[in-house]
């Protein structure tokens, strides 16, 4: 019986890492403020997520984001793959940081929109395509003190959130 229980005990022990994380996925967070105008849009992933993407999206460097070339590709794929409008007007955001400590990265844009009334925010997203068939992104939209959530996946199209007006 002890030895039973010490061999359930193992199994145990070694399966938690592989359930530990059974999906891929990251978040953003979209930060508009009506009054002054700033938009900020916060990337978050695992790096054990993005370094197999970096095969792909950085094929001159190494995949790893121990490479600085690796990291501005991804810099640059983050920048390319987002797409944010207010109202239907294209908000264009350009990188300002990333931050790498560990297993988490986050990479930061920022950007500006003259539209103070905004109602309708549109976001479309596809990172890391043909990478992870199970790769999920939730987004989500703060304006005048209100968040949505939407959730992108591989072949999602673009999503509007609706907003009351201020």
């Amino acid at each position: 019986m002890k030895r039973f229980l010490l061999v359930a005990g193992l199994v145990a022990v070694l399966a938690t890492p592989a359930m530990a994380h059974r999906g891929h996925g990251g978040l953003t967070v979209v930060e508009i403020d009506a009054v002054s105008g700033a938009v900020s849009v916060t990337h978050r992933f695992a790096a054990h997520d993005v370094e197999p993407a970096l095969v792909s999206i950085a094929p001159e460097a190494q995949p790893s984001l121990d490479d600085p070339r690796a990291v501005a590709d991804l810099e640059a794929h983050l920048g390319q793959r987002f797409r944010l409008s207010l109202d239907g007007d294209a908000v264009p955001v350009t990188h300002t940081v990333t931050q790498l400590a560990g297993d988490n990265i986050r990479v930061d844009f920022g950007g500006r929109t003259d539209d103070r009334e905004i109602t309708r925010v549109t976001v479309d997203l596809d990172f890391f395509p043909g990478v992870h068939d199970d790769q999920e992104q939730q987004v989500n939209v703060r304006l005048n003190g209100v968040t949505r959530t939407v959730v992108f996946r591989p072949g999602s199209q673009a999503q509007t959130l609706s907003f009351p007006a201020s």
